[in-house]
């Protein structure tokens, strides 16, 4: 090969090496997001938003990662610089799944800023838009939105709460019949007809959700405590002074613990 062709295979590898660079700095920058590594993170994308093409995809990765450390941290200046970094973002310099985790940071940080309502509106647009094969996506969102109008019902005076508590288990029957192993879904059904106080849909909802959790994978242990919880602590108890307003609901009580805890030993994995 003469001096020419060796010049021209050098640039050629040069250009190469030179286009590789920034893509591979955000592949990366994804990695270590997902690794929960998000300074790392922050890192790899702000070299790869460096090249203009590359820009709006990085700019959301540092957003996202500057979200996780704040939620981890609860430093301030994350959430502000998150804040920022969200403002930069072109939605047509994404791809659609980027476009809704977008629609999602915006959501998390309206919540973060407790804008419950508003946050609520972003989670359930994205819910529209999520792929429906990316189960754990689907998973999130749905669980953002559920927690997002939980804390704008008790934001709310007490007599309006049970409208937005409606909301939550008219989306979470929805939710189910679509998809019957939705952890989120069972736990929300429960959560939200506590919350609306049809006491007897939540005791019932929540032994169903029990024996449900078998379908939900590596869900269900989590499920499954998140159930035990808001069972012992709030749904029996309330439960039992409903049945005995007069006082004397220590029997009641124990009666329901009992139930709750045969329901758990038969359903329970060997």
């Amino acid at each position: 090969m003469g001096d020419m062709g060796k010049l021209s295979l050098l640039l050629a590898v040069m250009a190469a090496s030179i286009g590789a660079g920034p893509q591979d700095d955000l592949l990366r920058a994804r990695q270590l997001y997902n690794q929960q590594l998000y300074n790392l993170a922050i890192d790899s994308a702000t070299t790869a938003r460096r090249m203009p093409q590359l820009a709006d995809t990085a700019t959301l990765i540092i957003a996202r990662a500057l979200l996780e450390r704040f939620r981890k941290e609860s430093d301030v200046a994350d959430l502000t610089a998150a804040r920022t970094e969200l403002q930069q973002i072109r939605p047509a310099g994404l791809t659609a799944p980027d476009q809704v985790e977008l629609i999602i940071a915006l959501g998390e940080v309206l919540y973060l800023d407790d804008q419950a309502g508003a946050a609520a509106e972003e989670f359930e647009m994205a819910l529209e838009r999520v792929d429906p094969k990316n189960l754990t996506a689907r998973e999130r969102v749905l669980d953002w939105w559920a927690s997002a109008i939980d804390r704008q019902a008790l934001q709310r005076p007490e007599p309006e709460r049970p409208a937005l508590y409606t909301r939550i288990i008219s989306k979470m029957e929805e939710e189910l019949r679509r998809d019957t192993a939705s952890a989120a879904a069972s736990y929300w059904l429960v959560a939200g007809a506590r919350g609306s106080g049809d006491l007897e849909r939540a005791w019932d909802a929540a032994m169903a959700g029990w024996a449900r959790a078998s379908l939900t994978g590596d869900r269900r242990t989590a499920l499954r405590a998140d159930l035990d919880q808001i069972v012992t602590q709030a749904i029996i108890p309330e439960r039992a002074r409903l049945l005995s307003p007069a006082g004397g609901s220590a029997p009641l009580v124990a009666s329901m613990r009992g139930e709750w805890d045969a329901l758990k030993q038969a359903w329970s994995a060997p």
